[in-house]
């Protein structure tokens, strides 16, 4: 019995030490987990980009940075409006095609998007086709709720980029940034007013740099983000990690006219330049070479031009009054490579010829019948004959 008893025992106190040491290693592990956890909350609250207790990166910070300094605006314009039977053949045999017949009047309407403040006194830029139009009116929503006036200091539809300034001073202004830097798969965050719905934030990645093809503006090297943008976005900033704006908020690509996953925004240099000379000249000041017209090289003209592939711009027509006819070029020749850079397509050229200094002196290579040549042309300001 006394033997009984004593095993007994023994089995309860080997039980008991089990159970010690089973929760002694729960503890520890829960301690060891609890303490990344603490020291990741503490850095979160001192890095602008530190990791959220989810794993995920805190931008609370900047985004806060960035609403300060994105504005809504709206443009009331006046539009003719016609009644439908304008364009109705039956009508118009007996009543001319004079508007005014059929109830042909104007009214006002208007356009809602954002704007970036690019200055403390009151510069803004936005998009041309925000503020397009016969404008007759520019109201401003300041982040702190404020409406004020503004009016139009230039636009230009060719980079869909314009800069409107409002009757404020003081404001908080958000850096550019340097957006040759940009890389695909960097955090971008997207800040402007869809839908009416003042300060708003979506964050997604860079989806693509120097997309062009989209067929939004004459100009065109946008980057591509998944950040959401939605009717009343344009205009607005496109932030990158460091709180500085890498683009404008343009269009998206969309079937429903809503957010598919496709956006585009207008690079922050390019749109930096575009708003300097708006400002200080009241337009954009482009490079040209004079009135010519250049077309994509199709797989068809590549093999009745003798030219290896369709790398290239094709120049099919030109007046013997231009720059470029003086200085050699001719139709019929493909444009390879502009002051030392590859010529992929006519809207790289394009492009890189606009963005030459006036008065400088580009060096284009092309290939004239099999044969490769370098032709050194002047490149005058654009008031004269434009590139089409």
């Amino acid at each position: 019995m006394h033997r009984n008893l004593f095993f007994g025992l023994m089995f309860v106190l080997a039980g008991f030490a089990a159970g010690l040491v089973v929760t002694g290693r729960f503890h520890q592990t829960t301690d060891s987990t609890a303490a990344p956890q603490a020291a990741t909350r503490a850095a979160a609250t001192t890095q602008p980009n530190a990791l959220a207790p989810s794993g995920l990166p805190d931008f609370s910070g900047i985004a806060a940075r960035g609403v300060s300094g994105v504005v809504n605006i709206s443009a009331e314009s006046i539009v003719r409006s016609t009644s439908p039977f304008a364009n109705d053949p039956f009508f118009s045999q007996f009543l001319g095609e004079d508007e005014d017949w059929f109830g042909g009047r104007n009214r006002p309407q208007q356009s809602l998007g954002s704007g970036v403040i690019i200055s403390a006194d009151g510069y803004v830029v936005t998009n041309n086709h925000v503020v397009s139009g016969n404008v007759r009116q520019i109201t401003a929503v300041l982040p702190d709720k404020r409406e004020v006036k503004g009016q139009i200091v230039g636009r230009d539809p060719t980079t869909d980029i314009a800069v409107v300034r409002i009757n404020a001073t003081g404001l908080p202004v958000v850096p550019w940034a340097d957006s040759s830097r940009l890389k695909v798969g960097q955090w971008v965050l997207a800040i402007g007013s869809p839908f009416q719905l003042n300060q708003t934030v979506t964050l997604g990645i860079v989806s693509a740099t120097g997309r062009m093809g989209v067929g939004v503006a004459d100009y065109e090297d946008f980057i591509q983000t998944d950040a959401a943008i939605n009717p009343g976005n344009s205009g607005g900033a496109l932030l990158d990690a460091r709180g500085e704006v890498v683009g404008i908020n343009t269009a998206i690509l969309s079937q429903s006219g809503g957010y598919q996953g496709v956006g585009f925004a207008v690079p922050s240099n390019l749109a930096r330049r575009v708003a300097d000379d708006l400002i200080r000249f009241g337009e954009v000041r482009r490079g040209s070479i004079g009135a010519l017209r250049i077309e994509a090289l199709t797989p068809e003209w590549a093999e009745q031009l003798g030219v290896p592939n369709v790398r290239g711009a094709l120049i099919t027509q030109m007046a013997r009054a231009s720059s470029a006819f003086q200085a050699g070029l001719r139709p019929g020749d493909v444009v390879v490579g502009f002051n030392g850079q590859a010529v992929e397509d006519d809207a790289r050229f394009r492009r890189s010829l606009s963005d030459t200094k006036i008065g400088s002196t580009a060096t284009i290579d092309i290939l004239r019948e099999g044969r490769k040549m370098q032709i050194k042309v002047p490149v005058v300001g654009r008031s004269a004959p434009r590139t089409r």
